[in-house]
């Protein structure tokens, strides 16, 4: 198959290095980083510069831009929308405009949106702590080329299951609103406690807090029940998702105190500033899966129910009290220590009435479910000839 390099069909913009204390609360949004979700900016709390910043001409973006993450998660793709202008880009985020009508912008999203891409760009990246990516790299870098016709029909079969999976998506997260809702409906705003609870610090509702382990990895999930460890972004986003996940390098390495169970509640401990301290609580899991050490597992006791200190961390209304208790000196990350996290204070009504939301939970998790398991087939589909034309 003809292949080209991404140098010969696009011009590679290269982002500012903002200063973060000159942010402002509107004016141009700074495109900071793609999302761990594919074809998404990851955006939940916007920063800003001011509009008349004279050095920003160059970086400015254009609707339809496709932008590619050169740091932490490299090889992310996202196609930037309307709704987000006017946007300028930062250092660790690159644009790629075509200049030439070789492929068409669709079909180079998908290509650049394939695993196999992105196992490559994990490959080619430096650093430990955090991966980077060249754009050089980027430049040199050789994609297969279909005709025209080709091409249009590659794209319109992925941009119709794109659309399903989209859709099951948006289901989903409809699904977890209402349990949020009902939450503040049982509970009230768990801040201002209008119900009048009793408040606890958290430690007196805990029995103990596990640390998870540090484990050298491959790049790549596990096959079978091979032993492995939790990415970041198993918790991250509130629900469980064991497929997010390394395999060990040495399955002698297995940690027994650090695997997963169905009950668990697990908190991650370090993220993003906006995403650090959320919960995801463990309906049912695989079998030797462990805890990376970014991830506390929360064992409650008689106090508490697991799932209602779950749905209460992720709570939106509960959220800055999390955050309020992160520290760390980077920009990027956020650490919550077992000290720290303990000491907040709690809303616990009695034990009986937070197991009251559980049965809800239970019947919109049937539900969701149904969802799931379409989701799962169209996404086996998808990622299955995503494979087979580009991999």
């Amino acid at each position: 198959m003809e292949k080209i390099r991404i140098g010969d069909i696009c011009d590679i913009l290269n982002g500012y290095a903002f200063k973060s204390e000159k942010y402002v609360d509107s004016g141009i949004r700074v495109i900071r980083i793609v999302n761990v979700q594919k074809g998404y900016i990851e955006d939940s709390e916007p920063v800003f510069y001011p509009d008349n910043y004279g050095r920003l001409e160059k970086y400015m973006l254009e609707e339809g831009d496709l932008l590619i993450s050169l740091t932490g998660n490299v090889g992310r793709v996202a196609l930037l929308g309307k709704d987000m202008l006017p946007a300028a880009l930062n250092q660790r985020v690159a644009c790629l405009r075509l200049k030439n009508d070789v492929v068409s912008k669709g079909f180079l999203f998908h290509i650049l949106n394939s695993d196999f891409f992105e196992n490559k760009c994990i490959q080619s990246s430096k650093g430990v702590a955090q991966k980077n990516m060249s754009t050089e790299w980027l430049k040199d870098y050789e994609i297969p080329i279909y005709p025209k016709e080709k091409q249009a029909e590659i794209e319109a079969v992925l941009d119709r299951l794109r659309a399903v999976i989209n859709n099951r998506n948006t289901e989903l997260e409809k699904f977890d609103d209402l349990i949020k809702a009902r939450f503040v409906e049982m509970f009230g705003d768990p801040i201002r406690n209008p119900m009048g609870w009793d408040t606890y610090q958290l430690d007196e509702c805990i029995e103990r807090i596990d640390n998870g382990k540090s484990f050298v990895c491959s790049d790549k999930p596990r096959q079978g029940n091979y032993p492995a460890v939790l990415k970041l972004s198993a918790a991250t986003y509130g629900d469980y998702r064991p497929g997010e996940n390394k395999a060990l390098l040495d399955e002698s390495q297995f940690v027994t105190g650090a695997e997963v169970h169905s009950g668990d509640l697990l908190f991650t401990r370090k993220n993003t500033p906006e995403l650090v301290g959320m919960a995801a609580y463990v309906q049912e899991t695989p079998e030797k899966l462990m805890m990376p050490d970014l991830i506390f597992r929360l064992v409650t006791n008689e106090k508490m129910s697991p799932i209602f200190l779950w749905q209460l961390i992720n709570c939106k209304e509960f959220r800055p009290v999390i955050q309020g208790v992160s520290g760390g000196s980077a920009k990027s990350m956020s650490n919550i220590s077992k000290e720290r996290l303990g000491k907040i204070c709690v809303i616990c009504p009695p034990r009986k009435i937070q197991e009251q939301l559980e049965p809800f939970i239970a019947q919109v998790d049937k539900s969701k479910a149904v969802i799931q398991k379409s989701l799962d087939e169209t996404q086996l589909l998808f990622d299955s000839l995503m494979q087979q034309y580009f991999g």
